[in-house]
């Protein structure tokens, strides 16, 4: 699933290749909104927010839109082929009178008032690579629930926004926090904060499709750290990645 890093890549592709530009085509290819036709306004931005993007039109309306499992949008320069998957999987389609931007396997796609955007992301807790980052909330929001396992408050995008099961394992052993402990028992639980912060602000500058990860995927590996083979096992039916050894604690 993309995570905060990826999405945060994906509006700023967006936001280069269409933000200041009228629109010469707009076509979103789902039944609620298949009638809508902004062509001749111009996009103001493309903003991301978690996991959400929210492109920002003239006249007050925003395209919200969230990729899910695997979701991906494109830009494609004049008349090059598209190649992101078959046509069936398009999703949205905006394009300025040189670039065109498309949007395959969406899971959400939407139109709404820029005003009310709150109704599509206002649950979503600070953003880690937003501009109104707010540590002190998230660590609040993630120890509301004392007993809820760290691994599961780290995903809830209610508690802080743009942390997928990535960058759940990684912050949990950046951290030293095992992913099954009540994020309650946890010693100094202000690191996971910290971590996860620190780990989308370095994978967000690297290349579209490539993240620098201690122990996501590295099944039976030695841990970066101390050698001991790394743990994959199921927490809430998502894979996690954790050391025993440099995350003792209950195992899944």
């Amino acid at each position: 699933m993309p995570e905060g890093d990826t999405v945060w890549r994906a509006a700023r592709m967006l936001h280069a290749a269409l933000a200041g530009k009228a629109l010469v085509r707009w076509d979103l290819r789902v039944p609620r909104f298949a009638t809508s036709d902004l062509v001749g306004r111009a996009v103001l931005d493309v903003t991301p927010r978690g996991k959400h993007l929210l492109t920002r039109v003239e006249g007050g309306l925003t395209l919200h839109t969230h990729l899910g499992m695997d979701g991906a949008w494109r830009v494609y320069e004049g008349d090059r082929r598209w190649g992101g998957g078959p046509s069936h999987e398009i999703r949205a389609v905006v394009g300025s009178v040189d670039r065109t931007a498309v949007g395959y396997r969406l899971k959400v796609v939407e139109l709404l008032r820029t005003a009310e955007e709150d109704r599509a992301v206002g649950h979503l807790g600070p953003d880690l690579l937003g501009p109104g980052w707010d540590g002190e909330a998230a660590l609040g929001n993630l120890l509301a629930d004392p007993a809820r396992p760290v691994g599961e408050a780290l995903l809830d995008q209610r508690n802080l926004a743009g942390v997928g099961n990535i960058f759940k394992s990684e912050t949990c052993f950046v951290a030293r926090a095992n992913p099954w402990s009540p994020i309650g028992e946890v010693a100094g639980p202000g690191r996971l904060v910290v971590a996860a912060k620190r780990l989308l602000e370095i994978n967000k500058k690297l290349p579209s499709g490539s993240r620098r990860l201690h122990v996501y995927g590295r099944r039976n590996l030695p841990c970066p750290r101390c050698g001991t083979p790394v743990r994959r096992d199921v927490q809430a039916e998502r894979p996690t990645y954790w050391c025993p050894r440099c995350q003792p604690g209950p195992t899944g």
